[in-house]
């Protein structure tokens, strides 16, 4: 299995959809949350898709009562195809990098603070901070839940004098250790407390025989972008949603 398979299905892992099916090259996630990843059409190779594939996952999602909706890698050989989602409607949306990093990297980051606990389900100090200060409560609901779902999963919470201050979450899966739900209090951030996140999810991943990570953050986000970059992280490639207008 090639590097951009095994993450797409370690991706979908640690949020399972509620029903997944492959057809052709393609996974077709079909869920009723929020998660983009969990209800939408995703290639497994970065190679030009058949002429008519477009009509046809259209066609698989109207049976099942769904908009098709698809999560298309920024390649020179998806530009048919992003062409002909234009002419048929859609439009490109939440632009988002998928980087990758050495496990060995994450371990000895230097964490601020506090005591990281490792769980192999959700606290519910954990919740607390998820969905929390600055969260949307219904998306962040969604989210949750579908963490809950996945296989093979830790979850780490910052401890300070007794408060949970920020999480993360890390999901096992196709020897990759799949880095999901990095929040931290909107008041404790710019302290270190993700590194410290990262440096757990990391040893955790050590402790596996797990040797590299991934995770996806949205190419707007700044702040998320400049931290993981500093992290050692590197983005492998982009992708965006294209849903009907």
């Amino acid at each position: 299995m090639d590097e951009i398979e095994a993450i797409e299905r370690a991706t979908l892992a640690a949020v399972p959809p509620q029903r997944l099916v492959q057809w052709e090259q393609w996974l077709l996630a079909f869920d009723d949350g929020t998660v983009g990843r969990c209800h939408s059409a995703v290639p497994l190779r970065h190679e030009a898709p058949a002429p008519g594939l477009l009509a046809q996952i259209e066609h698989r999602y109207a049976d099942a009562g769904r908009p098709a909706v698809l999560r298309v890698p920024e390649a020179a050989a998806f530009d048919t195809l992003r062409g002909e989602l234009r002419a048929r409607g859609y439009r490109r949306e939440k632009p988002t990098l998928v980087q990758v990093a050495r496990v060995d990297g994450l371990t000895g980051l230097a964490g601020s603070g506090g005591h990281v606990e490792l769980t192999e389900t959700p606290s519910a100090d954990w919740e607390q901070v998820f969905l929390g200060e600055g969260f949307d409560p219904v998306d962040g609901a969604s989210r949750l839940a579908i963490l809950r779902r996945g296989r093979d999963s830790v979850f780490a919470s910052v401890q300070e004098h007794g408060r949970t201050v920020a999480v993360g979450s890390a999901c096992f899966s196709q020897g990759w250790c799949g880095v999901h739900g990095m929040r931290t209090l909107p008041a404790q951030r710019g302290r270190g407390l993700a590194s410290a996140v990262l440096a757990a999810l990391g040893r955790a991943a050590y402790e596996r025989a797990v040797e590299r990570c991934f995770l996806q953050v949205q190419q707007d986000n700044a702040v998320a972008c400049s931290l993981y970059a500093a992290r050692g992280f590197a983005t492998a490639w982009g992708y965006a949603y294209w849903t009907k207008a």
